[in-house]
């Protein structure tokens, strides 16, 4: 079985500047990591490797520093990595993002399994694995929290608003996993050792099938922001320390119109 696991290199803090004409993350002197969401795909793909063989490759979109997340799934037990980095790939929206994925999966080979995390911690919208599916004209699952393979295929179940469903889908198809699918395995240090001269293939937009620039990146992108900026900071606070606490909590609450004003009787 060939698993392709999708991952994404984020900051590794919740204050990050964003570019107000843009509309994009400044990433630069921000530390990173890799998306937290990415480690449960990975060890779905690395359980799954165990009992049915193949190979896990990863890949990521991002600038040449991304090597940073591919070298850490190397040392989790992933077989190959690639980065797909090119300075007309970036500022993408959802659309251009999973388009550009969904090339540079096809451009490095076939795969029967596509594993991507729920969602990025990011851009938090869960609709880039299952876009990238589209892209590909695979079938796709998403919000999994149990995967096992089934001959020619997968048999998993999604976590909907009320509801658990099962499905099976036949190879190739795509995958988003919930966090409660597995629980990830550390970096080993022996294999860190094994694997560090071991090479990151780095692609370019010109590796793609389609090369036409105005497909990806900020010209690929239909999503346009008009205006962006921090959310404000602070906090109002209310110290209640006498009389009736109830009573004071309802009125403070009815004040900032948190809950509904009683009419008098």
């Amino acid at each position: 079985m060939n698993i392709f696991v999708c991952v994404k290199q984020v900051p590794a803090t919740s204050h990050v500047q964003v570019d107000e004409q843009t509309g994009v993350l400044k990433r630069d002197g921000v530390a990173s990591k890799m998306n937290p969401y990415d480690l449960y795909a990975l060890e779905t793909a690395l359980r799954l490797r165990q009992a049915h063989g193949g190979k896990v490759a990863v890949g990521t979109m991002g600038p040449p520093q991304a090597q940073a997340v591919i070298r850490e799934a190397y040392m989790m037990g992933a077989d190959e990595g690639y980065v797909f980095s090119d300075r007309r790939l970036g500022g993408a929206d959802v659309l251009a993002t999973s388009y550009t994925l969904s090339q540079a999966i096809r451009s490095v080979g076939d795969f029967d399994l596509i594993l991507c995390g729920k969602q990025t911690t990011d851009g938090d919208t869960a609709q880039v694995g299952p876009a990238i599916a589209e892209h590909l004209g695979i079938p796709h699952a998403a919000w999994v929290s149990r995967l096992e393979a089934d001959g020619d295929g997968v048999v998993v179940e999604q976590q909907l608003q009320t509801v658990v469903e099962t499905v099976r889908m036949p190879f190739p198809c795509l995958v988003t996993v919930e966090q409660d699918i597995h629980m990830p395995r550390l970096p080993s240090l022996l294999r860190a050792r094994e694997v560090r001269d071991r090479p990151v293939t780095v692609l370019s937009l010109d590796a793609f099938l389609d090369t036409n620039p105005e497909h990806y990146g900020l010209a690929g992108s239909p999503t346009q922001v008009e205006r962006i900026f921090p959310p404000p900071c602070g906090a109002q606070r209310v110290t209640l320390s006498e009389g009736d606490l109830a009573l004071g909590l309802y009125e403070t609450l009815q004040k900032w119109k948190f809950v509904p004003v009683t009419p008098q009787q």
